[in-house]
């Protein structure tokens, strides 16, 4: 297994070589100062964001005033999200003729793309953080409310049988049956949740009234003709994506070990 393992990290950095010489090659070839190559991006990122001292872990004064506070919108976005969805999709999931009364409702909802509605969260919110941790957390809760309302409704009856049998309180039967029946798919839900709410936070930050983070050096860029700098924002994005999705994955492993060697030993 640790092989596998091995080989299969090799072969994804092999590929992501070969894939960032090709765009080199490319770039260079066409001369488009709309597509700088990688290499002019990889600098650009160094002087914007990380040629710091390292006092400041080599951050620059533009990476502490714009990234961490993205990174920190995020967060308390996703957080926020997160618990209400999992806490409110668990409360579903145990009623199924809540669930049936609200699931028009909720399905409604959900199929509301959330730019849509950022005159209504203007309106309520007013411009400013407020209103970006509203309009994150209510982009990110329905796939965490979902899954997690759908892991309840979907507890094997054996394991809820015995539960009687044994006489566990009504508590005792959630913290100790359901909730980790419907682990797996919350945390599918999680993981959705989390590449969402990098990406509504972007977006919440393009808005006017943003005086900072990684979606307003976007727009600055954009404004300024900053091409390569637009280009660093993008691929500081797809970075970061990729870094939270495997912290995630961590995370889940660890959480979701027990179920994972339980499928390793029904295959």
């Amino acid at each position: 297994m640790r092989g596998r393992g091995m080989r299969t990290a090799v072969f994804r950095v092999v590929v992501l070589v070969v894939l960032v010489l090709v765009w080199e090659a490319a770039t260079r070839v066409a001369g488009s100062a709309f597509f700088p190559p990688p290499s002019t991006i990889v600098l650009r990122m160094h002087a914007l964001w990380f040629s710091g001292p390292p006092g400041t872990l080599f951050l620059t004064d533009a990476a502490i005033g714009n990234i961490l506070p993205s990174l920190g919108r995020m967060a308390l976005g996703f957080a926020g999200g997160a618990l209400a969805g999992a806490v409110l999709g668990l409360a579903l999931g145990l009623s199924a003729r809540v669930y049936d009364y609200l699931d028009g409702v909720l399905q409604f909802l959900r199929a509301i793309p959330p730019p849509a509605l950022v005159t209504v969260f203007l309106v309520l919110f007013g411009f400013g953080l407020r209103m970006q941790l509203a309009f994150i957390m209510f982009s990110i809760v329905w796939p965490v409310l979902l899954n997690a309302a759908d892991g309840a409704r979907s507890v094997e009856p054996l394991h809820l049988q015995t539960s009687q049998v044994f006489r566990l309180s009504r508590g005792e039967r959630i913290f100790r049956v359901i909730l980790p029946s419907a682990l797996p798919k919350m945390f599918a839900g999680l993981r959705l949740a989390l590449s969402l709410s990098l990406i509504v936070m972007v977006f919440s930050e393009l808005l006017p009234g943003t005086t900072n983070g990684i979606g307003f050096q976007l727009t600055d860029a954009y404004a300024t003709f900053d091409l390569p700098a637009m280009w660093a924002g993008i691929v500081l994005l797809g970075v970061l994506g990729y870094l939270l999705n495997e912290l995630f994955l961590v995370v889940e492993r660890r959480v979701l070990g027990w179920h994972h060697a339980a499928q390793q030993l029904v295959g």
